[in-house]
């Protein structure tokens, strides 16, 4: 056997290593390791130049085996393959040893024992690269299709985007209708345009485009497979209604008897919907939909029953049924309700859930029973003309007397409470060692953005906002802020710390303000709470398989470099499901990951890394104690009609579970054998016997 020829090169990595690490000792340690014929030492290596010593080694045929000592091998691997692969040197004869991690960041402190263990850590590559084979890519062929999982303003941009470029797209919204969260905005900040305006045209695109199918009203169930050939079982919940006849006309909407009322979601719950609803007059598609928890059963009979007959002939229908101009509602016909679930087979995955807001219910201490206490989505839905009151400002606890008027047709004068002092709280369950530590990013400015709009319509509105300090730090915000002030909202610097509820329905709201160095106490007719932004993917990541990060949003690959990919290859996140953010940051991360996913699917294969593990058929016993042990379920228990372990290298991703656990030795994982990680074993015990 040849001889192996190992060139060792030495990251200072500025003062990141070196500050730590005696560079030069290590060096001069590498020159005297076993079959080791030239060690450098550089700057950086991972620059052009460093780049160049390894590459100039390989070309004059000084060494066929490469170890880098530098930084993690997790973003600078591939930097040192290609450079290898350049030369025309297997990659896969590359070792690396992460000294900034492993040395000299955890050791800052203690130079000498960061020296000694960067020492070892070298020793331990080397042994390791005298047993490296070379090996090859593989290749896998991708489906070109994209799901992507939520359809916000964020996923509405992805599907779009990729269904432009001529890819097929299936959007999966869990609710009736595409358009999330941004639709039951007013306006946006910071240019106070309408929100429907924006998102009203992109829904319609989205609908009638023809690379993008439309599955609202539905969940994903499952999702199995890889990168590429990802399996996902979509299922399509029940809405009672015969959408293919269902022309949204609305005639049901207000046949619907009173008695079938619940809380309205679109307008967070401000007011009531009917059993049988459409979520929004805006919504895509515009099509009712019957909650079968809130339906009283009128007429007389379950779905799927024949109606009854009278005496005269005629059958018992539902308002809903006899309302209908074409036979959409009808209960006769049988339904599942379980839903219909839809396979599908896709390339990559792009989610984009988005977020829920935090309920008021968690603060009794901001007297939450209250019903002139609301959230800040609330708001929103009472200021908009699509609102609970059309727009009208009114205190809510008058909506239900408004409802009622307007019903009988506004005959008769009615007295409805407008505020004439309205407080706004930011960070509530934001910032908080109770509830979120973390800040949600868009509460400075929609408070700002709704304090104006209501100083802009109501001058003589008196206006407080406590806040713990205005984080106004995207294009124009600040700006924006001087204006508030400007049109006379009244800012107090600090965290409100209770409300009370007055004899006659008003709150007293206390304060500290750190500019005047006292607490304040001011009487509100309405207080609006600023409410942190939570994920709603926690059931859903599992179902991925992707990871959560400590606060409950999607965690990407890494947060500087990978910020929507994830480290499931081929599914990518977007928006807020990945973290709070604001519209204008939700798309352009949405359209980050459109791209991430077109770059991944458009050449039509895919490399795979063949550091996988494969199975000896002669040491093998089919014991089968490594296929349930598989995280990724890449193990069979049959091979040619035998019982031998056989592994899909489409599915492997190379963790040494089912290696570690073999106790035949039959699986061994490509660049991991048995024999290369005894030999790092050998080198340290060596170091520990010195």
């Amino acid at each position: 056997m040849k001889k192996p020829r190992i060139g060792v090169y030495v990251c200072h990595c500025g003062e990141n290593i070196a500050g730590a690490v005696d560079v030069k000792k290590v060096r001069e340690f590498a020159e005297k390791l076993p079959d080791v014929v030239v060690a450098r030492d550089y700057l950086f290596m991972c620059s052009d130049p460093g780049q160049e010593l390894i590459k100039k080694d390989i070309r004059d045929g000084l060494v066929d085996r490469v170890v880098v000592a530098s930084c993690t091998p997790k973003t600078h691997e591939p930097i040192f393959r290609r450079a290898c692969e350049a030369e025309g040197l297997n990659k896969y004869y590359l070792e690396m040893a992460n000294i900034r991690d492993q040395c000299s960041w955890p050791h800052w402190h203690e130079k000498e024992k960061a020296t000694e263990k960067a020492k070892q850590l070298v020793a331990s590559a080397v042994a390791k690269a005298r047993l490296l084979k070379p090996l090859e890519d593989m290749f896998v062929e991708l489906n070109q299709d994209v799901l992507v999982i939520g359809g916000g303003i964020a996923g509405i941009f992805a599907a779009l985007d990729i269904g432009n470029a001529g890819y097929r797209v299936y959007l999966v919204e869990k609710n009736p209708s595409i358009g999330g969260n941004m639709a039951k905005l007013d306006k946006t900040f910071p240019t106070n345009d309408c929100s429907s305006c924006i998102l009203t045209p992109l829904m319609v695109d989205v609908a009638n485009h023809p690379n993008i199918e439309l599955l609202t009203y539905s969940e994903v169930e499952s999702v199995e497979g890889t990168v590429g050939k990802f399996r996902v079982k979509v299922r399509k919940k029940q809405t009672w209604v015969d959408w293919e006849k269902c022309t949204g006309c609305g005639a049901c909407l207000d046949a619907c008897p009173p008695k079938a009322m619940v809380p309205n979601e679109f307008n967070e719950g401000l007011d009531t919907r009917g059993a049988i609803y459409i979520p929004f007059p805006q919504a895509v598609p515009r099509k009712a939909v019957i909650d079968i928890d809130a339906c009283i059963k009128c007429g007389g009979r379950e779905f799927g029953e024949a109606p009854r007959i009278t005496r005269d002939g005629k059958e018992i229908l539902a308002p809903c049924e006899k309302a209908c101009p074409t036979g959409a509602c009808s209960r006769t016909e049988p339904k599942n309700p379980e839903g219909e679930v839809v396979e599908l087979e896709v390339g990559a995955i792009i989610v984009a859930t988005g977020y829920r807001v935090m309920e008021k219910t968690h603060f009794k201490e901001l007297a939450a029973h209250s019903p002139n206490v609301i959230t800040a989505l609330q708001m929103e839905r009472l200021i908009s003309a699509t609102g609970p009151t059309e727009g009208k400002l009114i205190i809510p606890a008058d909506i239900p007397k408004y409802k009622a008027w307007k019903k009988k047709g506004r005959g008769e004068d009615i007295e409805l409470r407008s505020p004439e002092v309205i407080t706004f709280i930011s960070c509530v369950g934001s910032r908080s060692r109770k509830y979120h530590t973390y800040c949600s990013r868009v509460c400075c400015m929609y408070m700002l953005k709704q304090a104006m709009q209501l100083k802009e319509s109501y001058p003589d509105l008196e206006i407080y906002i406590s806040f713990i300090d205005v984080r106004a730090a995207g294009k124009d915000f600040d700006e924006y802020y001087m204006r508030c002030k400007e049109l006379g909202v009244k800012i107090i610097r600090g965290r409100a710390g209770g409300i009370q509820e007055l004899p006659d329905g008003r709150l007293l709201v206390r304060s500290y303000d750190s500019d005047i160095g006292k607490p304040v106490e001011i009487v509100s007719d309405l207080v609006v709470l600023a409410t942190a932004i939570e994920p709603s993917s926690s059931e859903l990541a599992r179902k991925l398989g992707i990871s959560l990060g400590v606060e409950g949003f999607l965690r990407e690959k890494h947060t500087k470099l990978y910020p929507v990919d994830t480290l499931r290859e081929g599914i990518f996140i977007c928006g807020c499901a990945q973290g709070p953010k604001d519209i204008p940051d939700s798309v352009a991360q949405a359209k980050a990951a459109a791209s991430s996913a077109m770059a991944l699917l458009s050449k039509g294969k895919m490399r795979v890394e063949p550091l996988i593990a494969e199975v000896d058929m002669e040491k093998c016993s089919g014991c089968g104690i490594c296929a349930p042990l598989c995280p990724y379920k890449a193990i069979t228990i049959e091979h040619d009609g035998k019982r031998r372990a056989e592994i899909n290298a489409t599915l492997c991703k190379g963790c040494g579970v089912c290696a570690a656990e073999c106790p035949s030795k039959a699986i061994d994982l490509h660049g991991f054998t048995f024999e290369q990680i005894l030999s790092q074993i050998e080198v340290f015990a060596e170091f520990e016997e010195a």
